[in-house]
């Protein structure tokens, strides 16, 4: 159920790198993350310099306009050491597949409860999996 939403520097990928980095971000939210197949919801947008704006070296990282920034939207049903786990594997295959830098590599988990997803039809198809609000 990840809803993955990908930002670049426009120009900075081709289209067969923008597949390959799409592909690696599944490919470990299935290994890593219990993902089941087919469960892929994915945009890569691209933006001019100007409107591309990131802190080069916060937390002492030095960041290049080569810079990917990864917003993946999933429910709130993983351990820490799953998102651990799918961060180290997301790094490890863009730079092993892209030659990114790890340093280049932002990404940011955004949790959101079961029944606020619908997949289509109107229907909230989780809602019945959600832990009841006291």
């Amino acid at each position: 159920m990840p809803l993955t939403q990908v930002s670049i520097r426009k120009g900075s990928k081709t289209e067969a790198q923008k597949n390959t980095l799409l592909n690696e971000i599944y490919q470990a939210m299935r290994e890593t993350f219990d993902v089941p197949e087919d469960d892929r919801f994915m945009t890569i947008t691209e933006h001019a310099p100007e409107d591309f704006v990131f802190g080069r070296h916060y937390m002492n990282i030095a960041r290049s306009d080569d810079l990917i920034l990864i917003l993946l939207t999933v429910s709130d049903t993983r351990t820490v050491q799953k998102k651990q786990a799918l961060f180290k594997r997301i790094a490890t295959g863009l730079v092993r597949e892209l030659g990114v830098r790890p340093e280049d590599i932002f990404i940011n988990l955004v949790e959101t409860r079961m029944e606020n997803w619908s997949f289509g039809n109107g229907i909230a198809q989780y809602a019945d999996r959600a832990p009841a609000m006291a």
